[in-house]
């Protein structure tokens, strides 16, 4: 309510009234979240790449239980030649085939790419692993191999 002193001429609005924020205040909060966002970023993105690893081991454990299961069947692993295929789909000649093991089609790792497999390996009995996020053999942090030995 404006308050009209006696002479019927309305009296200016108060000074804060019409108040908004200022370009300082503006640029205090930009910095702000500027900082926040530099510190939290690179945490957050790190989280992520730990969880491409969790996932593609998760992976090799199913895969793995999955190879044991067709081993149980048939008596021995499949060939490097028939691959993680044979946990799907049925090799031809394979009479005591009971699959498929896998309920879905077979993964691939968290960073699209195929899993390797080779039997009998040259580390265990059967070899299966990733690349990790650079595709190479070897590798540190995300780009180290994710393997089942």
């Amino acid at each position: 309510m404006i308050d009209t002193p006696k002479h019927g001429t309305p009296a200016r609005p108060t000074r804060f009234a019409h108040r908004g924020f200022t370009l300082l205040e503006l640029l205090v909060v930009m910095v702000i979240i500027g900082l926040l966002a530099g510190y939290v970023g690179p945490r957050f993105f790190a989280q992520i790449g730990k969880s491409e690893v969790k996932t593609a081991r998760a992976q090799i454990d199913a895969l793995e239980k999955a190879l044991d299961q067709y081993r149980l069947d048939l008596g021995h692993y499949p060939s490097t030649e028939l691959g993680l295929d044979a946990l799907v789909n049925s090799p031809g000649g394979e009479e005591r085939w009971e699959g498929p093991y896998l309920r879905k089609a077979v993964p691939s790792d968290p960073w699209g790419k195929s899993y390797e497999y080779r039997y009998p390996g040259e580390r265990s009995e059967f070899d299966l692993y990733s690349f990790g996020a650079d595709g190479q053999p070897g590798g540190e942090g995300d780009g180290a191999d994710v393997v089942n030995w």
